[in-house]
């Protein structure tokens, strides 16, 4: 039997992200995510138009995505509640966040330089994506009440970073999905992923099918 039901919020279970940022002082910001998916070498990620990661990104045109594992939880959780923006805009102060000026020494975290852009990786996190925005959208653009809030950003990777224990043995440009253990978001809570239910007839078709010129443009960023 089901039930008609209306959550506030549909956060079924999404990979929770890093995403590094320069700020207009020089300094980096750090703020967590899990509105994210991919296709190919791009992304569309779903996030607030006033936080200082969006003013970041609009503004730089770059960034980079950092993926924990389950193994950074607390590092992650360290995050919550606060923005790099200060003053803290009046829907986060609702909400009960703060301003925080050093997010990678609260979390207990390493800023690593990247190769492609300026803004730092994070040292623990076993994925690190390198992007550049490619294009800005607003969501519910139509309704003047919600019209400008959320933005859905795409963007565009330049270089992937791989943690070597997650690397498909033979296979160096391969991810071992029995290897990697991503951090997921579900309802506001922390998971992890647990041992695989069942062949998939899509394991079947070669990764290398699915590789577009993101990839070429990628080698010469």
């Amino acid at each position: 039997m089901h039930q008609t039901a209306e959550p506030s919020i549909l956060y079924f279970g999404t990979p929770v992200v890093l995403i590094s940022t320069v700020s207009e002082n020089g300094s980096c910001n750090l703020a967590p995510i899990s509105s994210i998916f991919w296709l190919g070498w791009r992304c569309v990620i779903g996030i607030s138009a006033f936080s200082k990661t969006t003013e970041n990104l609009l503004r730089t045109r770059q960034g980079v995505l950092n993926l924990p594992s389950i193994h950074q939880a607390r590092h992650v959780n360290a995050l919550a509640l606060t923005t790099g923006s200060n003053p803290v805009p009046e829907g986060k102060q609702k909400k009960g966040y703060r301003y925080e000026s050093d997010k990678f020494r609260l979390a207990g975290l390493t800023p690593v330089p990247s190769e492609t852009v300026e803004a730092p990786r994070v040292m623990e996190c076993p994925v690190q994506m390198e992007v550049v925005v490619e294009d800005v959208h607003s969501l519910a653009e139509q309704y003047a009440d919600q019209r400008g809030r959320i933005l859905t950003l795409e963007l565009r990777v330049q270089r992937i970073h791989l943690e070597d224990s997650i690397i498909m043995d033979g296979h160096p440009n391969r991810v071992d999905p029995d290897k990697w253990r991503p951090l997921i978001m579900s309802f506001q809570e922390f998971y992890g992923l647990g041992q695989k239910v069942h062949s998939s007839r899509l394991g079947t078709i070669p990764e290398s099918d699915y590789r577009t010129p993101d990839i070429q443009r990628a080698r010469t960023a």
